[in-house]
């Protein structure tokens, strides 16, 4: 039996990808690892690997403590892919920009849920060798689809109109796409758009006076309920004809994963990053002109949202719990064995 000890301070800060993938992970292993691993949390007694989810401080200075046994770093963001995330001082950025770099050369290896940060990683000095892709999954038990009489059911319940009807999900930040998601909603007001997420990280977040505006005084066809708890977000997946995430910058993110679980329609940002992982299981959009052209398209032709729903389906498939928890599994044993 491996001992496993998780350090994370993910769930702090509500509405963000990382607390997901975090509380995806543990349950999957809490669930179906039980066999071969004993998990803990944020605990310092002696472990065979220590697996480190966020950047806190404490967690950084216990990585020079003697018992934490082999130390594995997950990679949820870079310094470039905080840009347009967070406003910071131009000396807070610069001395956080290299302490995430310093925490990640800390690790004795690191996982990544993207490969093309591979080499960029590589660029900070950081080799090859020690970094490992696995991917992101959703758990099929949180985020399910609906038959189309439970979907009519779920719109009148929430006071969805009958109309074509958009979800973005994630932070409202500039790098999310928000301000483009915005203006897609001004130029289709015949159709719903709907955006679940909200400031995270406060006054900090890039573009917060202009978007909060927005939120505060929306367009009449665009809502922003907030940051919902993922027991319900599954409603507004299976309530939705098109889930669109408009971002300009993205790792993993987890909401393409819980549309797909839910079969719902996914259109993207073309994305270099996406090809590799998503396996052209979306549609990709260069700019929102384009995403402009599309949302008509989709809205007119029922046989193009049935064809994404079924790459949404077969995405589903792909990113299963059953595969990734082998891959989990086999990943901590050999770990182990390198103490």
């Amino acid at each position: 039996m491996l001992k496993i000890n998780m350090f994370s301070g993910a769930d702090k800060v509500k509405g963000q990808g990382v607390g997901s993938v975090y509380d995806e992970l543990l349950k999957l292993l809490k669930t179906r690892a039980t066999d071969t691993l004993d998990i803990t949390v944020n605990r310092y007694s002696r472990v065979d690997v220590s697996h480190y989810h966020t950047i806190n401080f404490p967690f950084f200075l216990s990585t020079f403590m003697t018992n934490r046994g082999r130390k594995i770093g997950y990679v949820h963001f870079l310094p470039e892919t905080l840009e347009g995330s967070l406003k910071l001082p131009k000396l807070v950025k610069s001395v956080f920009y290299w302490y995430v770099i310093a925490f990640y050369k800390r690790m004795d290896h690191l996982v990544v849920v993207n490969p093309s940060f591979i080499p960029k990683l590589e660029a900070y000095g950081i080799p090859k060798d020690k970094i490992t892709y696995i991917p992101n999954f959703v758990s099929a038990d949180t985020f399910y689809p609906v038959t189309p009489e439970k979907k009519r059911a779920l719109r009148q319940q929430y006071g969805f109109k009958d109309q074509f009807t958009v979800l973005g999900s994630g932070q409202v930040q500039v790098r999310k796409g928000v301000p483009d998601f915005i203006e897609l909603a001004k130029r289709h007001p015949e159709m719903h758009f709907v955006w679940t997420g909200g400031f995270s990280f406060g006054r900090m977040t890039d573009g917060y006076e202009e978007l909060k505006k927005v939120v505060a005084n929306p367009p009449e066809n665009l809502s922003f309920p907030g940051i919902v708890d993922r027991n319900r977000l599954v409603d507004y997946y299976n309530m939705t004809d098109l889930f669109l995430l408009p971002s300009y910058n993205e790792l993993f993110p987890m909401s393409v994963l819980e549309a797909f679980s839910t079969h719902t329609p996914v259109m993207l940002r073309d994305l270099t990053l996406y090809q590799t992982i998503l396996r052209g299981d979306y549609l990709a959009a260069a700019d929102v002109t384009e995403m402009d052209h599309q949302l008509t398209r989709l809205a007119q032709d029922p046989t193009a949202i049935e064809g994404l729903k079924q790459k949404a389906k077969d995405a589903a498939d792909y990113y299963s719990e059953d595969r990734l928890v082998e891959v989990w599994k086999d990943f901590y044993a050999e770990q182990a064995r390198e103490v």
